[in-house]
């Protein structure tokens, strides 16, 4: 997966969008108005953070070189993935689909709600 994959597959996700409130290099990927991840590219290699449960994060560094704690983030919640080709991409997608989910169950019942009810808790949660 490279970075316009990483990109359209975060944007494919339910009332995700892109914003750019820190540098125009860095996209911000939200549902709603809560970050689920980030996207750049640097020195070549693109880059996402992804919010993930704290034994997760773990396991997750401990199996792949590729992923590290977060960058500029909570180290115990956020890893950094670089998008080197070395996690295949359906580990790529799971990681998006588990940081999306695990912000839009962040949300309070009010924001959260309308969204189960529209899309579906399977749509939203897999």
């Amino acid at each position: 997966m490279d970075y316009q994959a990483a990109r359209t597959y975060m944007l494919s996700r339910p009332e995700a969008w892109e914003d750019f409130p820190f540098y125009p290099d860095v996209a911000v990927l939200k549902v709603r108005n809560k970050m689920f991840a980030t996207l750049s590219y640097q020195a070549g290699v693109a880059r996402m953070n992804l919010k993930c449960n704290p034994d997760e994060a773990q396991m997750l560094r401990d199996v792949f070189s590729a992923v590290s704690p977060g960058f500029h983030m909570n180290k115990r919640h956020w890893n950094t993935v670089l998008l080197d080709g070395s996690i295949p991409a359906g580990e790529l997608e799971r990681m998006i689909d588990r940081s999306y989910g695990l912000v839009v169950k962040g949300m309070t019942r009010k924001e959260r709600l309308p969204l189960e009810l529209k899309y579906g808790s399977d749509v939203l949660y897999r």
